[in-house]
């Protein structure tokens, strides 16, 4: 849930010095970006089986991408809408993924393995018996979100439809 409000909070920001603008729209309604919690997850958990160096910082390149190409994928495949574009760019895949935000997530997600998880982790522990009780209200929150996204996708799109007719 942490690394996904992040994620919203940096492409928010980049799209701010970038476009001008905070808010993009996302999957997502509300402030979480999922793909930027599953990838950090993944590796956190890689880590802990105490993988050789090299082998972990090459799966910090490659697993964001894969979590980002599946994500574009998924999310194309099930809303027929590319929420991202890299077409445009030098050495891309369908436009799910390119080299230059590829090298981008594999030095964001060093940095997260570790320079951020050991301070978190070290932020956690003093919470982490209210963590116990925040946890389903969060997890209901991010169903909540998924839900009213759903939603709101099916009856734009139902829309669509009788206004095509």
């Amino acid at each position: 849930m942490l690394y996904s409000f992040f994620g919203w909070v940096l492409e928010g920001s980049y799209n701010l010095y970038s476009q001008g603008a905070f808010r993009k729209e996302g999957f997502l309604k509300g402030p979480f970006k999922p793909m930027y919690g599953f990838a950090p997850l993944l590796l956190v958990a890689l880590k802990d089986l105490s993988l050789p160096l090299p082998l972990l910082i090459a799966l910090a390149f490659i697993i964001p991408s894969a979590v980002e190409y599946a994500s574009g994928w998924l999310l194309k495949y099930a809303f027929h809408k590319q929420w991202w574009d890299y077409s445009g760019m030098a050495y891309q895949l369908r436009g799910h993924i390119c080299l230059k935000f590829s090298l981008y997530w594999w030095g964001l997600a060093t940095i997260c393995i570790y320079g951020l998880q050991p301070l978190v982790e070290m932020l956690y522990q003093p919470i982490s018996a209210i963590w116990m009780l925040l946890l389903p209200l969060m997890a209901l929150m991010l169903t909540a979100d998924l839900l009213w996204t759903c939603r709101t996708w099916r009856r734009g799109s139902k829309v669509m439809e009788l206004g095509e007719g």
